[in-house]
Parts: structure tokens; C-alpha cells; sequence
């Protein structure tokens, strides 16, 4: 069964900076999209941003102009820089890749504390 295995998460203070990464266990063929979700508690997960094939992006309005999605779908890696960290953001993170098939990771926490 193919997974999808997230990093780099943990504590960072207000102001400071993460990077996410994601890559597939097993290659996955024709990957139209990869992405960033997350969901703090006690809310519904929600799309921080992703990238298409073709290398379109998109962000959610919370985080545009902090974080910057990368990668390529067709080496089966996503990448999340996610620069000027607010409280708000605090949630755990997943990776999503949408081929024939929905795949998410296992989800990583990403905790912004002073």
C-alpha cells in the first residue's frame, strides 16, 4: 500500500520558519496534484495550498505571501516553506496527492509558540 510520509515539523516560535516534505512510499503514477491540508482542533480540515502538474499553485488567503509550495508530482515530492508562522497557524499538517486515487500522509504537528 503506498503512503505518503511527511517531515519536518515541530515548535517554532511566532515569526520563525518551517519546511514541510513529502514523498510517496512507492512511486505513483500520473499525479495531477500534490498539497498541503491542515486541521487544528476543534475545526474541519482545511487546503493550505498546492501544485498541479503543471505547476500551478494555489493558496489559501490565511497564508499567502508567508508560504511557498514546491515540488514535482512527477518525482512523486511536495514541499511546504512556510516563512512568518502566526499562533494561527498551529494545526497538524497532511500531504495529499490526487491521482486515480485520493492518497494522504500520516500528518505531521506544527506547533507556533512563544
Amino acid at each position: 500500500q503506498v503512503q505518503l510520509v511527511e517531515s519536518g515539523g515541530g515548535l517554532v516560535q511566532p515569526g520563525g520558519s518551517l519546511r514541510l516534505s513529502c514523498a510517496t512510499s512507492r512511486f505513483i503514477l500520473n499525479i495531477y496534484s500534490m498539497g498541503w491540508y491542515r486541521q487544528a482542533p476543534g475545526k474541519e480540515r482545511e487546503l493550505v495550498a498546492s501544485i498541479t502538474s503543471g505547476r500551478s499553485t494555489y493558496y489559501a488567503d490565511s497564508v499567502k505571501g508567508r508560504f511557498t509550495i514546491s515540488g514535482d508530482n512527477a518525482k512523486n515530492t511536495v514541499f511546504l516553506q512556510m516563512n512568518s508562522l502566526k499562533p494561527e497557524d498551529t494545526a497538524v499538517y497532511y500531504c495529499n496527492a490526487r491521482a486515480a486515487t485520493i492518497y494522504w500522509g500520516q500528518g505531521t504537528q506544527v506547533t507556533v509558540s512563544s
